[in-house]
């Protein structure tokens, strides 16, 4: 039977990566797939790893019918066996309603790609819906790991180096990026709640505890 697999983890951990091999696989072996995708690092219309690897995709736009879009694409002689949306947590809950109509009335597989929580560990719109219609939902075993070495388990948002917790929840950013740009860090529950972030603990790490006293 076809499936709404969502595939859930932290920045960093692979799941673009892992969109990437799905579509591999499948056109490998003949099957014509359809991607979707919405604000990628790489830019409009690109699906794309910090491996390097990328391919191109459909731009989701506001207020666009997915399942529209995809009924338009096979009445007009295209073909789509599996489909795939990356940076699915973007998406508006009735664009994965969609999602899981196409699954339903047109029995194609969809596999889509999201964080569950943002910079301040609330649910995004579009994964929580995916969480309540997922035939199945597959948390990635590539752990990413916070500074300190342990499990990451949340998504902070720095500027300079500093985590922010307030500010609009979508602002595209990498893990990746200058210093002064809004970039994101993957931190575990205890420093994210201390916002303490790697930048932040190599300036504790170089502050003394005590100061220096001269001679007499």
């Amino acid at each position: 039977m076809p499936e709404l697999v969502f595939f859930s983890g932290t920045m960093d951990c692979g799941k673009s990566t892992l969109a990437l091999q799905i579509e591999h696989n499948r056109s490998a072996r003949g099957l014509v797939g359809m991607i979707f995708t919405r604000d990628d690092r790489a830019g409009e219309g690109k699906l794309s790893s910090r491996l390097g690897l990328v391919t191109d995709a459909v731009e989701v736009e506001d207020g666009q019918d997915l399942y529209a879009s995809i009924v338009e694409h096979l009445s007009q002689g295209g073909r789509a066996d599996y489909v795939i949306a990356d940076e699915a947590q973007f998406l508006a809950p009735e664009q994965i309603d969609q999602l899981a109509r196409v699954v339903d009335d047109l029995d194609v597989d969809v596999y889509a790609f999201g964080i569950t929580t943002d910079f301040r560990s609330k649910l995004f719109p579009g994964s929580q819906r995916l969480v309540e219609l997922a035939d199945r939902i597959e948390v990635l075993q590539v752990e990413a790991l916070c500074w300190c070495g342990a499990r990451a388990t949340h998504n902070a948002r720095t500027i300079g180096g500093v985590m922010v917790v307030e500010g609009a929840q979508v602002v595209v950013g990498d893990v990746n990026h200058s210093a002064g740009e809004v970039g994101y860090e993957v931190l575990c529950r205890r420093h994210h709640r201390r916002r303490m972030t790697a930048a932040s603990a190599r300036a504790a790490a170089l502050s003394p505890d005590v100061l220096p006293v001269s001679p007499a």
